[in-house]
């Protein structure tokens, strides 16, 4: 990061005054958006002819997002359900890209470079030593290259080790806007996600580093992996289900080949007990998307397997994850980056997982081809293991028709038929 930056602590109306107009604003994702800040320039959105944000994944909406147009316009990588209403709109943009490259894409040399980055910072000490907190993975980078980058105290962002440490000399500005940290609530695990987890656990042996993404399945799986040793945690985030892991043992990071003793994520999201945990834990350490999610650092990683999940998947084994009922609800996000990179891990291992149906039972999740209009998220070639309620077959090394057997195997009954005929 940049340190030569003045540091100033100023008002919000002076830092907002700061910001050129017609210029391209990157905002920090997951629970270290500044939404606070966010509000303020929206109450300001007359000063503007144009405003452009680019941001990743958004746990609550953001107030310019109700002013698109007006004079707004919002790009995602990752669109979700905070602003899934708004994907139709003219002004909202959805820009198709991995996680590993979300700061290479706003670099200065990048295609959308950005002009300010804006993002939530823990309280200073009295030296200037801070922290980005629970989000770094995609701006951390972008603090050293952008312009004009402004931060968000906010007393209730814990201080979180790792590339997000930094010092108020990194910002041109901080204003001080103190508001709850946005929350991702443990998942519901339900039967099924219970079925589907006792059919991964076999895959991930004591000694696996794991990365996982949100939601019951990956929950389920975490809960089922106390009884586990020398587990170590290499991915895009750590969650609630993380912390009893790391607790009892089960995750040591002492066999992971890479960053002994301590678990690498980009985020972390969850309850406030969470982030009250990874206040100056050092048994955590953030880092940039490049690293968490690159190929650099996958590759150093023993014994890796990558959990994730999808919305459907086809018969050669190529999936979409972010295309339902001809509109999209998310992005590829890191699903391209981990894939390929367990793929080249020693001893590494990509899981897809998913419920065999959706629509209560009316549509089949394995289908004979991607619907129309979706994109394939993942190619065939990185299909690996995939597990349903039903069971788990693993694809890589099987032909085709080999493919479409498997895959038969797994899906529901009702559809097991139409899949094969």
């Amino acid at each position: 990061m940049r340190s030569d930056r003045e540091g100033k602590s100023v008002t919000v109306d002076e830092a907002i005054s700061h910001i050129p107009d017609r210029s391209r604003v990157y905002v920090a994702q997951g629970s270290g958006c500044p939404f606070g800040l966010l509000e303020e320039i929206d109450k300001r959105r007359d000063r503007f002819e144009r405003l452009e944000f680019v941001s990743a994944f958004l746990l609550q909406r953001p107030a310019p997002v109700d002013h698109l147009g007006q004079p707004f316009r919002w790009l995602t990588l990752q669109p979700t359900g905070a602003i899934r209403d708004v994907l139709d709109h003219p002004d909202l943009g959805i820009v198709p890209g991995r996680y590993s490259d979300l700061d290479g894409i706003c670099a200065p040399e990048g295609p959308l470079p950005a002009d300010v980055v804006v993002c939530q910072v823990s309280p200073p000490n009295a030296k200037g030593d801070c922290s980005l907190g629970t989000g770094v993975g995609g701006h951390v980078s972008l603090l050293k290259q952008a312009p004009l980058a402004i931060g968000q105290i906010n007393q209730q962002m814990p201080y979180v080790h790792g590339e997000g440490e930094c010092r108020i000399e990194n910002f041109d500005f901080l204003v001080e806007i103190d508001e709850p940290l946005s929350e991702l609530a443990p998942a519901t695990i339900d039967p099924i996600s219970e079925a589907i987890a006792q059919h991964i656990s076999p895959f991930i042996p004591n000694g696996s580093t794991l990365q996982f993404g949100i939601g019951a399945v990956p929950d389920a799986v975490l809960s089922s992996l106390r009884n586990r040793v020398q587990l170590g945690l290499h991915g895009g985030m750590i969650n609630d289900a993380c912390v009893e892991l790391i607790e009892c043992g089960a995750i040591d990071n002492l066999h992971k080949g890479c960053d002994e003793g301590v678990s690498i994520a980009a985020e972390i999201m969850g309850t406030r007990r969470l982030y009250d945990w990874v206040d100056h834990n050092p048994r955590v350490r953030l880092a940039r998307g490049a690293y968490t999610h690159g190929i650099a650092g996958m590759s150093l990683v023993r014994n890796f397997v990558a959990l994730q999940s999808t919305v459907e998947m086809a018969l050669d084994g190529s999936a979409n994850s972010e295309f339902v009922s001809g509109r999209f609800i998310s992005g590829p996000g890191g699903a391209p980056d981990f894939a390929f990179g367990a793929s080249i891990a020693t001893g590494g291992r990509s899981i897809m997982a998913m419920p065999s149906t959706a629509a209560s039972g009316s549509v089949s999740r394995i289908v004979r081809r991607l619907a129309d209009g979706a994109p394939t998220t993942l190619s065939s070639y990185l299909a690996d293991v995939v597990v349903t309620e039903y069971g788990a077959v693993e694809l890589r090394g099987k032909t085709l028709e080999q493919r479409i057997e498997l895959l038969a195997s797994i899906a529901h009954p009702d559809h097991q038929a139409s899949l094969v005929e």
